[in-house]
C-alpha cells in the first residue's frame, strides 16, 4: 500500500468512533425543547414542518422532490406536507438561525459546566478541521452544510462541525445503500431486522403502515436478505458491507488530523456525548440507526 492508502485505512475506525459521539451532539436539534421552540418561534408549524425546514434549509427553498431525494428514507407524502409550504411561513435563513441557536442552547443545558470548558474548545477545533476537509463531490447535504459560514463560539462551532460530518456521512451511507440495491424505505426494515430495533419505532417516526412494512419485508426475503426472523447470512454480509463502505466514505475527513489529534478528538467528545445521552431526551430506539446504549454503559 502507498502512504496515502495507509493513512486512509487508519482513519476508518476514527470515522466510526467519531460518528458514534458526534451524532448525539447533532441530534439535540430534533429532540430537545430549545430547537423545537426556536423553529416554532421562527414561524414553522408543528414538529415535522420544523424538522424538514431545519434540516433542508442549507439546500435553500427547495421543493418536496429534492428533499425526498436527499433525505432518502422518508415517505414522499410526509415530506410534501412540510415543504415547500414551510418557506411560506419563514425562509431558509430563519430555519438556519433557529436550528443553530436552539441546538446550542440545548447543548449548553446538557453539558452544564463542560459547555465552556477546554474539552468543548478542543473538540470544536478538531471537528471543525475535519469537517472543513470533507470531500463534497456527490454529497448534496454534506456540501450544503459545508458551504455555511462557521460560527465563532466553540459550542456553536462544534454543533456545526457535527452537522457537516453527520450529513456528509449520511450522503455516503445513501450511496452504499444504493450500490447494495437497498431502497430508501426498505433501508429502515433492513436495519430493524439487523439490529432488532422495535418495529414500532419506525411505524410512528417514519409513517409505516402494516401493509408497507410487510411488503418491504417480503421484498427483502425475495432478495434473499431476510429470514423469518432477522437476516439471512447473505443479509448479514450485505449489511456489514454497507456499514464498512459508509465508514470508508466518511474516513477522508479525518485524514486532516494526525493520529494524536484523532485520539484527542475522540477523548474530548466522549464525556460530551455521554452527558447529552444521559439527559434522556434522545430516544434509545430511533430511526437514526445509532445504538446509544454503550454511552450509558449498557450492552
Amino acid at each position: 500500500m502507498g502512504i496515502a492508502t495507509d493513512k486512509a485505512e487508519a482513519t476508518v475506525p476514527s470515522a466510526r468512533d467519531a460518528w458514534r459521539l458526534l451524532e448525539p451532539l447533532h441530534a439535540v436539534v430534533y429532540f430537545s425543547p430549545e430547537p423545537l421552540a426556536a423553529l416554532d418561534a421562527a414561524g414553522y408549524r408543528g414538529f415535522w414542518m420544523g424538522y424538514f425546514a431545519g434540516r433542508a434549509a442549507p439546500l435553500g427553498a427547495v421543493g418536496a422532490e429534492v428533499v425526498h431525494a436527499a433525505f432518502y428514507n422518508f415517505s414522499f407524502e410526509r415530506v410534501a406536507k412540510a415543504v415547500p409550504a414551510a418557506w411560506d411561513f419563514a425562509p431558509p435563513e430563519a430555519a438556519l438561525e433557529a436550528r443553530q441557536a436552539g441546538a446550542v442552547a440545548a447543548l449548553r443545558r446538557h453539558l452544564a459546566g463542560l459547555a465552556d470548558g477546554p474539552g468543548v474548545a478542543r473538540a470544536a477545533e478538531l471537528a471543525a478541521r475535519a469537517a472543513s476537509a470533507v470531500p463534497i463531490t456527490g454529497r448534496v447535504l454534506g456540501a450544503a452544510n459545508h458551504a455555511l459560514p462557521w460560527p465563532d463560539p466553540p459550542l456553536a462551532r462544534l454543533w456545526q462541525a457535527a452537522t457537516v460530518l453527520r450529513e456528509h456521512r449520511g450522503d455516503g451511507h445513501i450511496a452504499a445503500l444504493l450500490a447494495a440495491g437497498i431502497e430508501g424505505r426498505e433501508s429502515h426494515v433492513f436495519h430493524a431486522l439487523a439490529s432488532g430495533a422495535p418495529r414500532q419505532t419506525y411505524t410512528v417516526a417514519r409513517d409505516f403502515t402494516d401493509d408497507e412494512w410487510n411488503r418491504l419485508t417480503n421484498a427483502l426475503r425475495d432478495k434473499g436478505l431476510a429470514a423469518a426472523e432477522g437476516l439471512t447470512p447473505d443479509g448479514v454480509r450485505i449489511k456489514a458491507q454497507i456499514e464498512e463502505q459508509t465508514d470508508r466514505l466518511a474516513a477522508p475527513a479525518y485524514e486532516a488530523l494526525t493520529d494524536t489529534e484523532r485520539h484527542d478528538l475522540i477523548g474530548a467528545l466522549q464525556p460530551l456525548a455521554q452527558a447529552v445521552v444521559a439527559a434522556g431526551e434522545i430516544p434509545i430506539d430511533s430511526p437514526m440507526g445509532l445504538d446509544l446504549r454503550p454511552l450509558l454503559g449498557r450492552s
